[in-house]
């Protein structure tokens, strides 16, 4: 059988265990238990017991079955290792076991794991007999690996033989149940579907939960659940699956479903239900006594849900519920919040699933290699249309394949039909808007247009949606299956279905460019052309067009719409060649002109737009010219981003509300109106103006003139709403503020020539970021502005700061001023929560006042900070603490050690240590009984850990990295009962983990990368959903972590 690639489609194996042992001091009778136990299972077993083995290679018959076998039971004992021939066995099942296809269990009798990896005790002495051989190495390699990897352990008493062996039989069949996919031999692309449905699930937790898989049609809702109901039956006490409810509901009432539910748990046919509402009683009655899983499949209506499941306290803890449907809204009001959409196949999957039904095998045959892409290509990994056109091509020959993939076609959107046969009117007209033009549009332009055909837009796209039909990108775009966009263009198609020139929409560009240039007038309202290979485009025929959107029209170089006078909104994206664009001398009716990243267009003539409301010129990169018109009334946004344009002229724009230039490089003037009234936001980033008169501007509120060589600005007379101010990276030096009474934020970020700035009294937010601004200047200038809550004074020359009362201030950062000794804040700045002084490499003196709601304190790298002055009060709420490389700390002594006073850091949180002189931590630091986070990180003198670290019971992440000699970890952090991530990273000298860690009921994130660490301990795989980064073989870890999802493990030591 040909075999793909993908992980997702299952090999076929002729066994599905081998045995490897020696009959040598492994007693036969435990083997021979073992063998009969698996056969007992049916779980097909290859043993190999023939009493005689010569030579060192292994038979070309042991290596087949070996590679045909998925998974490996290797039982180690005392002797094992004195067999060259099991050596040589070892060392191909090591090889096939690397493959994602295998697996390999190691059952360690009579003998320790260690014993098998580090060759000692019983072991290395049945080894010693090799040690000259030429294969020792491969063989030692071998061992070591096998003995790292997850198993079962046993001390050789007979009464415990029988259980072990149970427990052995357990495992293998779950993790068999698991993989395989023979139920429906023709299931491809599951398990990864599988796998999160199950985990979803949790069988483990102990409530009642409801799940839906929620999907259109024919994308394999139903083979999912049946698929996960048959891997996790087994553990429930009754179980019902209940097929097509939508058609049997109508066709035989609900109380012949609640029959079926009851029969099925209860298993006994003789059950009768005279009515829904009996039935809902009995339901009720009969399932709180049983822990149940029942699969509703194609649920349409919430009375199916409230007949059939309706409250969860119908049921006993432990069951599961999972309901399919395409009906979202259905989920919704049955409070069923945990949903699964079914993802479509990928190329791969869905060629394999096509194979199996055409060819019986999992490639297509000679000769049909591309017949069968198309096929997969239109079906776009919907797993009904591959298996409906797979079964009907089978053992046909290529002629009728090539006149049968048309007529099924047809067949398959029939089925996809009856969603859209149940809408309102007005729904399939939207729903015919989507399908035919409207897909990869925003939802918000969607219900524009949809709007201004009269349709309740909004609600007619939701209800598109919850039934499937429709989907929303992360990005806000309108999307569909491909098999329901042809559904939609279909229905358009047949009426009239010779004369497009009828049909009530157009989306075919050949058919479209025919139209254009035959007919004399057109009734067209929308147009859109997407990756059209047109060069000119000519509009002539269509006077009534009213939108019209050009998409990644590559060749296009021409456009002519003057004979366009109802045209409303036109959008021409990213069509590259672009270079000439005439618009009509008048266009009264247009609204929204927005071109986008046409970068060879230079000119742009407007013309009079009366009612132009938006212009976006996004990376229109070689446009030099734009005319705009002597008046545009009504233009209420304008954005020009990256353009070659040197001058611009607004002309008389009284209703312009926002103005945003950006990155138009080149441009040195801007004449703006003397009123602009109601411009309320201006945003000026990267332009070359010089000066800047902002005339009569009384509504602005924000304005950002970033990064230009401006030395000359000259504010509104009056400006009484304005709030924020970015004036960043000008060459201004003076700034007069006076008649700006509301501004809150003042950004002046290296404005490195600004020698004079007015105080401005209600100011919030204020960044004097690397100015020139002398020490007492900057000192009246917070004297003045007592409101501060943000202060940022980074990169100033200052030596000494003292700051005065701010009442208000929450948050100062003071980085990088490498000149500053002493830091003095006022007795009183009562609201302080954050104070950031990193980077302040000769600040020797910190005095903190009275800040007692202090919560966060950096100082990083403040290498020569020697104390701090602060009461208890100011440290009490501390909760962040980074003194990370400050190797002079006295306050905190650093003497070899870390502070030894962090006790009285009573409220802290977080708390960052980095210094390479840190030997030890003072057990002070396990007093810390709010702790969330310890980041210990290159204290590479660091040799322990307290012993009490456990006492820290509200720590969820711990961060030990890169300490170099630390060699073990205090069995009391399994006392962390909130410890949710455990980092362990490049601790060398680490060599094993507390036996007891499945205490840490909380963890999810264990990173053991660049330690010593080569075997977990066997209670890690009890913890539920742990993912581990760096495990040793981390892929083979047992089932019973992998089946209820406990357990997921990246990368590897």
């Amino acid at each position: 059988m040909a075999s793909t690639s993908t992980s997702s489609i299952q090999k076929s194996f002729k066994y599905d265990v081998f045995l490897s042992f020696i009959g040598e001091g492994t007693p036969n009778s435990f083997v021979g238990h073992l063998y009969e136990a698996l056969k007992q299972k049916s779980i097909k077993t290859y043993i190999d017991d023939k009493k005689i083995r010569k030579g060192k290679t292994i038979s070309d018959e042991l290596i087949e079955a070996i590679e045909d076998s998925r998974l490996y039971i290797i039982v180690f004992s005392k002797k094992y290792a004195s067999s060259s021939w099991c050596l040589e066995e070892l060392v191909k099942i090591m090889e096939c076991q690397k493959m994602p296809e295998h697996t390999a269990y190691p059952v360690f009798y009579d003998v320790e794991p260690t014993e098998v990896r580090e060759l000692y005790g019983p072991v290395g002495e049945a080894f010693k007999k090799h040690e000259n051989d030429e294969s020792a190495r491969k063989w030692r390699e071998a061992l070591k690996e096998a003995a790292a990897l997850a198993g079962w352990e046993l001390k050789t008493r007979h009464d415990e033989a029988y259980n072990f062996i149970q427990k052995i039989i357990q495992d293998i069949s779950l993790e068999l149940r698991f993989i395989d996919l023979s139920v429906d031999g023709n299931l491809v692309g599951m398990e990864t579907r599988v796998n999160e449905v199950i985990s979803s699930l949790e069988t483990g937790v102990d409530d009642v939960r409801m799940i839906g898989i929620k999907g259109m049609g024919g994308v394999g809702k139903t083979t999912l659940a049946r698929a996960v109901f048959d891997k996790l039956s087994f553990l429930f006490e009754g179980q019902s699956f209940v097929e097509n409810i939508r058609e049997r509901s109508s066709l035989s009432g609900l109380n012949s479903l609640q029959k079926q539910v009851l029969s099925d748990v209860l298993n006994d046919q003789g059950i009768t239900v005279s009515g829904v509402h009996e039935g809902k009683k009995m339901i009720k009655e009969k399932m709180h006594v049983r822990k149940v899983l029942i699969v509703l499949d194609d649920v349409d209506k919430i009375e199916q849900l409230e007949a059939l499941v309706g409250d969860r306290d119908w049921f006993k803890p432990g069951s599961r519920i999972i309901i399919t449907t395409r009906e979202e809204q259905v989920l919704a009001a049955h409070k069923v919040n945990l949903i699964r959409d079914v993802h479509l196949l990928d190329d791969k999957e869905a060629i394999c699933l096509f194979s199996r039904h055409a060819f019986r095998r999992e490639i297509p045959i000679e000769g049909y290699k591309e017949l069968s892409e198309q096929v997969v290509c239109y079906a776009a990994g919907l797993p009904l249309t591959i298996r409906v056109m797979g079964s009907f091509l089978r053992d046909k020959d290529n002629l009728e394949w090539e006149d049968a993939i048309d007529r099924l076609k047809t067949e398959t959107i029939e089925k996809l039909k009856l969603s859209y046969d149940d809408l309102e009117e007005d729904y399939k007209e939207i729903f015919l808007d989507a399908a035919c033009i409207l897909k990869g549009w925003t939802k918000d332009a969607a219900v524009i247009a949809l709007k201004s055909c009269g349709f309740p837009a909004r609600k007619g796209l939701t209800v598109l949606e919850l039934k499937s039909l429709i989907t929303i990108s992360k990005h806000g775009e309108l999307d569909m299956h491909d098999h329901i966009e042809e559904m939609g263009k279909n229905i358009v198609r047949r009426v009239n279905p010779n004369k497009p020139e009828m049909h009530s929409r157009l989306w075919i560009e050949e058919e479209i460019v025919d139209i254009l240039a035959k007919s004399s007038a057109l009734k067209l309202r929308f147009l859109k052309f997407r990756l059209s290979q047109f060069r000119t485009l000519d509009l002539s025929v269509a006077p009534n067009l009213e939108t019209l959107t050009l998409e990644r029209c590559d060749n296009l170089e021409e456009g002519h719409f003057q004979v366009t006078p109802n045209l409303k909104k036109l959008c021409i994206d990213r069509c590259y060649k672009l270079k000439k664009l005439h618009m009509p001398p008048e266009s009264p009716k247009l609204k929204s002109l927005n071109l986008l990243e046409n970068s060879k267009l230079t000119t742009l003539h407007l013309g009079k737009t009366p009612n132009l409301e938006t212009l976006n010129l996004y990376r229109c990169a070689d446009m030099v010219e734009l005319r705009m018109p002597a008046e545009s009334p009504k233009l209420r946004s304008l954005n020009i981003d990256r353009s070659k344009l040197t001058t611009l002229h607004l002309g008389e724009t009284p209703n312009l509300e926002t103005l945003i230039l950006q990155e138009c490089t080149r441009m040195v003037e801007l004449c703006m109106p003397a009123e602009c009234p109601k411009l309320v936001t201006l945003d000026l980033y990267n332009l070359e103006l010089r000066t800047l008169h902002l005339g009569i501007s009384p509504n602005l509120v924000k304005v950002r003139l970033q990064d230009s060589p401006m030395v000359e600005l000259h504010m509104p007379a009056e400006c009484p709403k304005l709030v924020n101010l970015d004036l960043s990276f000008l060459r201004l030096t003076t700034l007069r503020l006076e008649n700006t009474p509301s501004l809150e934020t003042l950004n002046l970020q290296r404005c490195t020539e600004m020698v004079e700035l007015a105080e401005c009294p209600k100011l919030v937010n204020l960044k004097l970021f690397d100015l020139n601004l002398t020490t007492p200047h900057i000192r009246q200038i917070l004297t003045k502005c007592r409101k501060l809550v943000n202060l940022d004074l980074s990169f100033l020359d200052l030596m000494t700061l003292r700051l005065g009362i701010n009442p208000n201030l929450e948050k100062l950062s003071v980085n990088n001023c490498t000149d500053m000794v002493e830091l003095h804040i006022a007795t009183d700045c009562p609201k302080l929560v954050t104070l950031n002084l990193d980077y302040n490499v000769k600040l020797r003196t910190l005095d903190l006042g009275l800040t007692p709601y202090l919560e966060r304190l950096g100082l990083y790298r403040c290498y020569d900070l020697e104390e701090i002055n602060a009461s208890a009060e100011c440290l009490k709420k501390l909760i962040h603490l980074n003194i990370s490389n400050c190797g002079r700390f006295k306050y905190f002594k650093f003497d070899k050690e870390a502070p030894k006073d962090l006790y009285r850091l009573e409220y802290l949180e977080e708390l960052h240590l980095r210094s390479a002189d840190i030997k030890n931590l003072p057990d002070s630091l396990c007093m810390l009984k709010h702790l969330k986070s310890l980041e210990i990180n290159s204290c590479r003198l660091l040799e322990k850990l307290p012993e009490d670290i456990g006492r820290l019971q509200c720590l969820k992440k711990l961060i030990v990295k890169d300490c170099k000699i630390l060699r073990d970890i205090p069995n009391s952090i399994c006392e962390m009962d909130h410890l949710e991530c455990l980092d362990l990273t490049y601790c060398t000298r680490i060599e094993e983990l507390p036996e007891e860690i499945r205490r840490l009921e909380c963890l999810k994130e264990l990173d053991i990368r660049g330690t010593g660490i080569t075997r977990l301990p066997k209670s890690i795989y009890q913890l539920k959903g742990l993912c581990i980064k760096g495990a040793p073989k981390a892929k083979r870890v047992i089932f019973r972590g992998l089946m209820t999802g406990k357990i997921g493990i990246k990368g590897s030591v």
